[in-house]
């Protein structure tokens, strides 16, 4: 397996972490959430986003002949500006 494949799978792993974590806070009812719970569902929203962006970033490199190891996380401002 190439090194890049070994990279996108720590990725969604990464992902796959995060989204547990913020289903379970989330399953708390936000309105009962402290405001620690409050600020780490807002970090987790922001990570996933870079996230998920480096996983894009990655897969459009290699669709295009890139190489996708030159991708890189962004901040969590200019991720966050993005349209879905």
């Amino acid at each position: 397996m190439s090194e890049s494949r070994n990279e996108e799978r720590g990725i969604l792993s990464r992902i796959d972490d995060l989204v547990t974590e913020e289903r379970d806070l989330r399953e708390q009812n936000e309105h009962r959430l402290t405001p620690e719970e409050r600020q780490r569902m807002r970090e987790l929203e922001r990570e996933l986003d870079q996230c998920w962006d480096l996983l894009r970033q990655r897969r459009a490199r290699e669709e295009f002949g890139d190489d996708p190891d030159t991708a890189h996380v962004r901040p969590a401002g200019e991720v966050e500006g993005y349209r879905q």
